[in-house]
């Protein structure tokens, strides 16, 4: 007997026939939080978004709305807003999920991982004790246990409240 696992979100991914031209980040610099743009929060220099391909359920990202590839070139006031959005997010995305522990990293540079280099963005990846399974070691796949929609609407309440208070 053969089993198929599928995974069909990812050819609209492997295709790019809906990829935006130039730099996929710098066009949520403008948008407002939505469910429709996975847009949670928006600071003054730095806004957080879901990932549309996450690694787990609300894993997200803060991203200076600078379009740089370095933490050097970043403003102080941008420099410093971003790694409050990064610690004000974890604690949001820790709460409302009820994450055992987060992932928080910058990849910069193609050659250390980043998908999108040339904007440096920091990922936030909350994880839970027994949440990696066979599925990426044996079929190169992942499971989300959540659609993105339904996840923004979760996370969403504690985001705006994080906007509201921020300095």
């Amino acid at each position: 007997m053969t089993e198929r696992i599928w995974a069909p979100w990812r050819m609209e991914f492997i295709r790019g026939a809906d990829k935006p031209s130039g730099c996929v980040l710098c066009g949520y610099v403008a948008a407002t939080p939505s469910r429709d743009n996975g847009v949670l929060a928006r600071g003054r220099h730095a806004y957080v978004v879901l990932n549309k391909y996450p690694y787990t359920a609300a894993h997200s990202m803060v991203v200076p709305f600078v379009h740089t590839s370095s933490l050097g070139e970043l403003e102080p006031d941008a420099h410093d807003e971003l790694f409050r959005l990064v610690t004000r997010a974890s604690a949001a995305l820790t709460a409302v999920t009820r994450a055992e522990g987060m992932n928080i990293g910058l990849n910069l540079g193609r050659a250390a991982g980043a998908g999108i280099h040339e904007h440096l963005h920091v990922h936030l990846v909350p994880r839970w004790t027994g949440d990696n399974n066979f599925m990426p070691v044996l079929a190169d796949l992942r499971v989300m246990p959540e659609h993105l929609a339904a996840t923004w609407d979760a996370l969403r309440p504690a985001f705006a409240a994080l906007e509201e208070d921020r300095p």
